[in-house]
């Protein structure tokens, strides 16, 4: 069953577009192209106008591309450094936006954190293969560390959290070697926790389990995709006992990436007696707890974020 859904993930996963990884509703296709920009532009408008960031720096350049992280910064002084975010957003590797998380940063800034939405190459813009952006993902938490006291942050208390690709991203970040060049130590960029929403966690079959021959040359075609075998992408093939402290936040329907894949995560780091706690949120799909999807799904979610950085001591109880 784990080994079908480890497929059925990546492939669900590979195909999301910019639409379902920020809950947006895409228009009909009886819809004149100029009414479908339009309302493209409109969801866009009021997706920034929840929240801006406090500004934004260049954290890597490949060619001409300039990758950004956007800050938000708590108003009050601190006396001492504060603990840190890195979000990366989802879209399958494909598309997306670093606006799917300025809420959650804005809420955790407003708190006393400080939160940077990450930008990285997609393969729609880019032709990026993943692990060019699981490359990105580890420069962007990198870069925050090399730059801690310039964001006035705690070098040791650097959390990485994402959304579906974007939670893949994050865990890849705390589980995998460095993927760009030349090689980087891992506890530059490892992070000191983890905050995953509906992520891709089981990128390949697990062990006990055998692919049947359609699903060889499914395998082969995501090989060429990834830039890498799948089992060497998955975060769920590289725990061990160093994982952080980890959350993950997961709708029991989700169908994009079954939740029996997050379930599968969490036991093997009980296994390894790690930190990791599994919320499960009856009947809620993929992308529940996005912003634009609705209140009720985002503010548990939120909420959930902030008891968990509250029982680390990096947030005071409101």
């Amino acid at each position: 069953m784990l080994m079908r859904y480890s497929l059925a993930c990546i492939l669900a996963i590979s195909s999301l577009s910019v639409a379902s990884a920020q809950s947006t509703v895409a228009p009909t296709q009886t819809e004149p192209a100029k009414k479908q920009k339009s309302k493209a532009a409109d969801t866009q408008k009021q997706r920034a106008a929840v929240s801006q960031p406090d500004r934004s720096v260049v954290y890597k350049q490949v060619g001409e591309r300039k990758l950004l992280l956007h800050v938000f910064e708590p108003v009050a002084q601190a006396s001492q450094p504060r603990p840190a975010i890195v979000f990366f957003f989802g879209g399958g590797w494909t598309s997306g936006t670093p606006e799917q998380f300025y809420p959650q940063s804005r809420y955790l800034a407003d708190r006393g954190m400080v939160a940077l939405c990450a930008d990285y190459r997609v393969h729609s813009r880019d032709q990026a293969l993943v692990i060019d952006c699981i490359a990105d993902a580890q420069d962007a938490v990198r870069y925050v560390r090399e730059h801690a006291v310039d964001f006035k942050i705690a070098p040791a208390r650097i959390a990485a959290g994402g959304g579906s690709a974007g939670g893949h991203l994050a865990a890849a970040v705390a589980t995998l070697n460095y993927r760009g060049q030349p090689s980087v130590a891992p506890e530059l960029f490892r992070p000191a926790a983890l905050v995953l929403f509906n992520p891709a966690l089981v990128l390949a079959p697990i062990a006990g389990t055998a692919l049947k021959s359609q699903d060889a040359v499914r395998v082969e075609r995501l090989e060429e995709r990834m830039g890498d075998k799948p089992e060497a992408v998955s975060p769920y093939h590289h725990l061990t006992e160093s994982l952080p402290p980890t959350l993950i936040l997961h709708g029991q329907a989700d169908t994009t990436v079954p939740y029996a894949t997050v379930v599968a995560f969490r036991d093997r780091a009980e296994q390894l007696k790690v930190d990791c706690k599994l919320v499960g949120y009856p009947d809620q799909t993929h992308g529940f707890f996005n912003y634009a999807r609705g209140q009720a799904g985002y503010t548990a979610t939120r909420d959930e974020m902030g008891r968990f950085f509250e029982r680390l001591g990096w947030l005071a109880k409101p």
